[in-house]
């Protein structure tokens, strides 16, 4: 049985275990899965299209959901959403998002078209003093805003400031209470995110990625750069891992340490990935960290999409990393808390035994206080990624041989847990570079399908309906001439 390998549609076709195209395909520790539907989490839909949104928590660990739009910001209940704006209505501009961060029990959210925004367990209020700010992040007792515009400075995407220390309110520079800014000019253009690394604070641009790191006063943060040509496109296509951040560049998908940047697509993804992410609407991209799965899921948008309809999924435990597919239309991305739902309890999204959603019953959606992935697309609702996978497939890699041509009599896949139904569709070809065709399709039986044709090369299609994991792959293969 030949393990597979992941989503690698840049590879030589022919390495053994590649998989050359997957839908609805993400891989886990021990091969690949069936990625989850999206669901309802029971909310109502939002009023409006969702500009960013986030669960913070306060130091009473309640776990709280603000969801942002161009005009407000919202607070979600159990089945509806609050109000929670300032008195006037916001006025985003037509890509401008919101920037969530959380400073002790104070919940801060930022934009660049109106001053840092407080809430503690009310509506949200101006900080007066505070800077307009693209992005806000938080570290060491300090509030850090990016990209800022204030009556000093005006409009600067390349500043930030720093906060006073412990204090989200005072942005009057002293060196008593450690409140600065500075600007960081290396690197072209704007600052496009910013992301906490352990106690330093990583700024990016398109083409650079600077370190900020505490010095206390005068200069309070340094900023040193660490990269002069990676960099990232947006303020969501980056997210804190275990192994770094994990974020979307101007051409490939990287991973910082703190140190360097580092391609994870190159060799496997990275031509795919920019043949089919579109380059004009790239900083659009959502990311966001699936930590119960160890997943990186990156939502963008198509080269026939203005707004994120596609998704890459990265698994990065383990030795190897591995890659996987499944596209979603996704405005905002952020892991949800879920709240207590049961089958005997009744809510919004179970009424009976038979018209409940279609979730497992061991998935962690039923668990009070679980961060699960969920996404918020055109329907405005927020839905968790815990569904049971309806229709998914995967094509394998070609086996072979160049010189002789074989016969194929039947593919076993090894299914550790077994789909619903499932079809194989063979394809076959007389050399490499050119395009196969179809052979008969068979069905699932006795842990093979059953399907017979000769060429010199092969390869498989399986489609699944319902959830299912599996680990490999073998063809029966024998040899059937030479020519």
């Amino acid at each position: 049985m030949t393990p597979l390998l992941g989503f690698a549609p840049d590879v030589d076709p022919t390495t053994p275990g590649v998989i050359v195209a997957c839908d609805q395909v993400v891989p886990f520790e021990a091969g690949m899965k069936t990625a989850p539907a999206p669901v309802t989490s029971g909310l109502a839909a939002v009023a409006a299209d969702t500009r960013g949104g986030a669960i913070v928590r306060n130091l009473s660990s309640a776990a709280t959901l603000y969801v942002g739009t161009a005009a407000k910001l919202y607070k979600a209940g159990s089945t509806t959403y609050t109000d929670v704006s300032r008195g006037a209505n916001y006025t985003l501009g037509t890509d401008d998002r919101w920037s969530f961060c959380q400073f002790g029990d104070s919940t801060l959210a930022s934009n660049i078209t109106c001053v840092i925004q407080k809430a503690v367990s009310g509506s949200f209020a101006d900080i007066a003093a505070a800077p307009k700010a693209r992005i806000i992040e938080q570290s060491l007792g300090f509030v850090l805003a990016f990209g800022t515009n204030e009556v000093t400075y005006g409009d600067a995407p390349d500043r930030w400031w720093c906060s006073a220390t412990f204090d989200e309110t005072n942005w009057t520079p002293a060196v008593s209470t450690q409140c600065t800014t500075g600007r960081l000019v290396g690197g072209s253009g704007p600052i496009t995110a910013a992301k906490r690394f352990g106690d330093d604070v990583i700024a990016y641009k398109y083409r650079a990625i600077f370190v900020g790191r505490y010095q206390g006063p005068p200069t309070v943060w340094s900023f040193t750069q660490a990269s002069y040509d990676v960099g990232c496109m947006g303020p969501d296509a980056v997210v804190e891992t275990p192994i770094g951040h994990v974020f979307v560049g101007e051409d490939d998908i990287y991973v910082f340490d703190g140190t360097v940047p580092r391609s994870l697509g190159n060799g496997t993804v990275r031509r795919w990935f920019n043949a089919n992410c579109s380059p004009l609407y790239r900083y659009k991209t959502r990311m966001l960290w699936d930590r119960s799965n160890s997943l990186v899921w990156i939502f963008f948008a198509s080269t026939s999409a203005s707004e994120p309809d596609s998704c890459l999924v990265l698994h990065v435990s383990g030795q190897a990393l591995k890659w996987g597919v499944a596209d979603n239309v996704c405005q905002t991305a952020l892991n949800y808390v879920t709240a207590a739902v049961t089958y005997d309890g009744g809510s919004t999204i179970v009424t009976t035994y038979d018209s409940g959603p279609a979730i497992a019953f061991d998935s962690a959606f039923w668990v009070s206080g679980s961060a699960v992935p969920a996404i918020i697309g055109t329907d405005k609702i927020v839905k968790t990624l815990t569904g049971t996978a309806a229709a998914s497939s995967f094509t394998t890699g070609d086996y072979g041989d160049d010189e002789g041509s074989v016969e194929c009599t039947g593919v076993r896949v090894r299914f550790t847990t077994a789909p619903t139904s499932a079809t194989l569709q063979g394809f076959y070809k007389t050399e490499e570079g050119i395009v196969a065709s179809a052979s008969a399709a068979g069905s699932k039986a006795d842990g093979k399908f059953d399907i017979r044709q000769s060429a010199r090369w092969h390869r498989f299609q399986c489609s699944m309906v319902g959830y299912a994991e599996f680990t490999g792959v073998r063809p029966q293969m024998q040899p059937h001439g030479t020519r």
